[in-house]
C-alpha cells in the first residue's frame, strides 16, 4: 500500500469521523462557499466539513490541531467583510454548522432559548413567536444569517437603539477552542463574578478564538402593536433634532430610527418594481421611525404616534410626515429602507463603510464628511444611511459613471476607504460598527487602531490559538 501524505491522512481521518454527509472535497459543492456575499473575496479550501454535533466539532478540531490544518468557520456566508472566506492557498477547511440547527431547550416562562449555531435567524423568530415572544434582533439577511454567525460578528440590525446588539442578547455560550476543548457556559446566570466574562470575549471574535456551537438567548414579550412613521426633512442635522424629540416624547416605545438621503430613496424606487414614496414631495432626507409596545402599552400607541408627529410639526422639525395606515403599509415603508444596499449595488461599483461615531456627533459628521469626500474624489457620490439613533451609518461612496466593477474598488476605492477611515478616526469613531473586521478591514485596523488595544488582541489570540489555526488572516492585524 502506498504511504499517504499528511494531507491525505487528515482527509481520511476526517471522513471517517464525519461520514459521507459531514465532509466533502467535491469542487462543485465547495464552490458556492468560497466567495463572500459581496463578491470581493474568493479562495480555495481543502474540504467542507459539516459536523452534526458539538462532539464532532471538538473531535475535528483535535484532528486539525494534530495535522496543523487551518479552519475557517462559516455561518450563513452573508457577512460584509470577508470574514468567512478562506485564502487562496487551499490549505484550510471550511467548517459549516448548518447541520447543527436544533433548538435544544426553550423555556417560555423564563424567556430563554438555547439554540445551536446553525439555527437561521428567521427560524428563531418563528419559533418564539409561536409562544407569544420575540427575539429582539433582526436584519435584512434574516433568512440566511445563523445564530453562530450573528454571535461571531456581534451583529447589529435595526433594533439596536432600544435593545442593543447581539452581545446584549446572549445569556450563555458554548464554543469549541483551537485545541478541541469545549467551553461550556450555556447556563444563564444573572450575576457571576468569577473573574473574566469569557463568553463576551468570544462574542465578536469572528471565529478567531473559538467556534461557537450553541448559545442561550434572551427573549422578550411579543409586540402587541407598532406604529411606523415616515418623515421628510431638509437636513441630516434636522434628523438629529427629530431623534432627540422622539426620545423625549416616545421614551422606551422608540424601537427604531433610520435615516436615508434622497438619492438612496430614489435608487430604491427605481430598483423595486411597484414601490412608491410615502410622501408626495421630494425631501433631502427621510426618516423611518418605529414605535412599539407590548400588551400593556398597545392601547396608547396610536395616540402616542399622533402626538409625536403633531409636536414635531409644531416645533418645525419636519417638512412632511405620515403614519402607516396598516401593517402592510408599515412593511412597505421598511422595504424602502431594507432595499437600499441592493438598489445601490445595481447602480454600479461602490465602496461601503460600516462606521460609527458618538451618537451626539453623527449628524454633524455626515454633514461634514459627505462634501469632504465628494470634493476630494470628484464625480463620486457619498451617501450615508442607517441607524442614526445608535451612532452607526452605512457610509457608501458610489463610483463615477463608467467605472469598471472590480478595477475601481481596487484602485480609487482603496484611496477613498482610507480617507473615510481617517475622517472617522479623527471624529473619535470606529471603522467597524456592526459588520466586523474580517479580512476587508484588518490592515486598516492595524494602521489606525490603538497600539495598546492591538497588543492585547494579539496576546489573547496567541494564548488561545498559538498555532493560528482558527480563521487565520482575519480580524487580528499582524505585528508590523
Amino acid at each position: 500500500m502506498p504511504i499517504m501524505t499528511d494531507q491525505e491522512q487528515f482527509l481520511s481521518a476526517a471522513s471517517e469521523l464525519l461520514g459521507e454527509r459531514g465532509l466533502t472535497c467535491d469542487p462543485e459543492l465547495l464552490q458556492p462557499w468560497l466567495t463572500d456575499w459581496r463578491g470581493r473575496f474568493s479562495g480555495r479550501a481543502l474540504a467542507l466539513a459539516s459536523p452534526s454535533s458539538t462532539a464532532e466539532v471538538s473531535a475535528l478540531m483535535k484532528l486539525c490541531a494534530k495535522h496543523g490544518v487551518p479552519v475557517v468557520p462559516q455561518g450563513g456566508n452573508s457577512g460584509m467583510s470577508g470574514g468567512a472566506t478562506p485564502d487562496e492557498t487551499g490549505h484550510a477547511i471550511l467548517i459549516s454548522l448548518r447541520r447543527m440547527n436544533a433548538i435544544r431547550q426553550f423555556d417560555p416562562a423564563a424567556r430563554e432559548i438555547t439554540c445551536e449555531a446553525g439555527v437561521i435567524l428567521q427560524t428563531l423568530h418563528e419559533a418564539v413567536e409561536a409562544q407569544h415572544l420575540r427575539f429582539p434582533l433582526t436584519l435584512g439577511g434574516k433568512g440566511s444569517a445563523t445564530v453562530g454567525g450573528l454571535i461571531s460578528t456581534n451583529a447589529g440590525g435595526t433594533q439596536v437603539l432600544r435593545h442593543g446588539s447581539m452581545r446584549s442578547q446572549v445569556l450563555g455560550i458554548e464554543a469549541v477552542l483551537a485545541d478541541g476543548s469545549v467551553f461550556d457556559a450555556l447556563v444563564p446566570l444573572k450575576k457571576d463574578n468569577r473573574g473574566f466574562d469569557l463568553k463576551q470575549l468570544l462574542i465578536g471574535s469572528e471565529g478567531t478564538l473559538g467556534i461557537v456551537t450553541a448559545a442561550t438567548l434572551r427573549l422578550l414579550p411579543a409586540l402587541a402593536d407598532r406604529a411606523v412613521l415616515w418623515a421628510g426633512l431638509g437636513s441630516v442635522t434636522a434628523a438629529r433634532a427629530l431623534l432627540l424629540h422622539s426620545e423625549t416624547v416616545a421614551g422606551d416605545a422608540l424601537e427604531g430610527f433610520e435615516i436615508m438621503p434622497r438619492h438612496s430613496l430614489e435608487a430604491v424606487l427605481a430598483h423595486v418594481s411597484g414601490s412608491r414614496s410615502p410622501l408626495q414631495g421630494e425631501h433631502e432626507w427621510n426618516v423611518l421611525i418605529e414605535l412599539a409596545a407590548d400588551a400593556a402599552g398597545a392601547d396608547a400607541l396610536p395616540a402616542l404616534a399622533q402626538t409625536l408627529l403633531e409636536t414635531a410639526f409644531e416645533a418645525g422639525l419636519v417638512e412632511d410626515a405620515t403614519i402607516a395606515a396598516n401593517e402592510a403599509q408599515a412593511e412597505q415603508f421598511w422595504l424602502l429602507r431594507d432595499e437600499i444596499a441592493p438598489a445601490e449595488r445595481a447602480l454600479g461599483p461602490a465602496v461601503q463603510h460600516d462606521i460609527s461615531v458618538p451618537v451626539a456627533r453623527m449628524a454633524d459628521f455626515v454633514a461634514a464628511a459627505v462634501p469632504d469626500v465628494e470634493a476630494r474624489f470628484p464625480s463620486s457620490r457619498a451617501v450615508a444611511f442607517g441607524h442614526l439613533g445608535d451612532g452607526n451609518v452605512h457610509f457608501h461612496v458610489l463610483a463615477p459613471a463608467g467605472a469598471v466593477r472590480g478595477e475601481w474598488e481596487a484602485s480609487d476605492g482603496k484611496s477613498i476607504s482610507a480617507f473615510v477611515h481617517d475622517l472617522v478616526t479623527q471624529w473619535g469613531g470606529s471603522i467597524s460598527a456592526e459588520h466586523g473586521i474580517g479580512q476587508l478591514k484588518r490592515d486598516e485596523l492595524g494602521r489606525l487602531g490603538d497600539p495598546v488595544q492591538l497588543a492585547m488582541m494579539r496576546a489573547v489570540k496567541h494564548a488561545l490559538d498559538p498555532a493560528d489555526l482558527l480563521n487565520p488572516g482575519k480580524l487580528v492585524p499582524p505585528c508590523t
